[in-house]
Parts: C-alpha cells; structure tokens; sequence
C-alpha cells in the first residue's frame, strides 16, 4: 500500500529503503517550508538568507566579521558578500574595514535594519505557528531531538 510521500511523488515501486524513504521525507518537507518561508520574506524584500545576516547582526549587539557570518548561517551561503552588498544597499547593514587587518570586514545593523526585523518578528512567529503549531510540545521535541541526532552523524563523518 502506497504511503503519502509515494502518493505526492507518484512513485510506484516503494522505496528501496527506510532511510531513503525518511530522506526523501524531509528533503520534501524542507522544501515545501523554504518555498512558504521565501514567499513570506519576499513581502519584506528580503531572501530568507538576507534575514538570516540580519538575525544574526541583531542577536550578537555589535559588528560581526562577515566570514563569522557566513558561519553561523542556517544554511551555507557560497556568496555572503553579495548578500551583504545588498542588504548594504538597501540601506539595513554598514561594513567597515577592520583598522588593524584590511583583510576583515565588519558588518553591523542599521537602525533600519533593525526597524524591519521589528515589523517581521510577530507575522514570522505567526508563521511558524502556522508551519508546525498542529504539533504538540512532546512532538516537536522529539523532532529537534531526532533532527539534531541525524546532523550528529554529519558532523562526525568525513564530507
């Protein structure tokens, strides 16, 4: 008997296994959750990578080196300069070269900035209440714990 993810992806042979199966999973929920997301971001002129930096700068209170960043996005950016040249752009992040290393550049948030992540903190929790309210407390602790332990064999495996 097919199951819901055989039935949305019209695969007619089951799948090879149940790690496949449960990658496939979250692959397509994940993608579903970065579409919902990135439409919603649109509405305030913002990837959700944009987001993220600004998220980022207004969580640590002071300039951050962009490479530092780059490291502490939710999902890997190849091009966090781009993304910080028009985030500047648009007025939300200033850099400034580092006095003692020219190779550093340290970006911080503009009280504009700060004034956008203010009128999309309460639609972005409403969002999130949306996506995975229908969750109870027990359930979604058991899925950041089973999220967490899948990364672990990530990070403790050779890429």
């Amino acid at each position: 008997m097919p199951n819901r993810l055989q039935e949305e992806i019209k695969k007619k042979q089951p799948f090879e296994s149940l790690e496949q199966e449960a990658m496939l999973n979250l692959l397509r929920t994940a993608d579903r959750f970065s579409n919902r997301f990135g439409k919603f971001f649109r509405q305030f002129g913002l990837t959700s990578s944009q987001y993220n930096i600004l998220r980022i700068l207004r969580g640590e209170g002071a300039p951050l080196p962009s490479l530092e960043i780059a490291q502490r996005m939710i999902q890997a950016v190849p091009a966090i300069t781009g993304l910080i040249d028009r985030l500047e752009a648009a007025g939300l992040v200033q850099r400034q070269r580092s006095t003692s290393d020219r190779r550093v550049v340290f970006v911080r948030i503009t009280p504009q900035g700060r004034s956008l992540l203010r009128r999309i903190d309460g639609p972005l929790m409403e969002l999130h209440e949306a996506c995975l309210g229908h969750l109870s407390h027990r359930e979604l602790r058991t899925l950041i714990r089973l999220l967490e332990k899948a990364r672990e064999a990530l990070d403790e495996s050779p890429e």
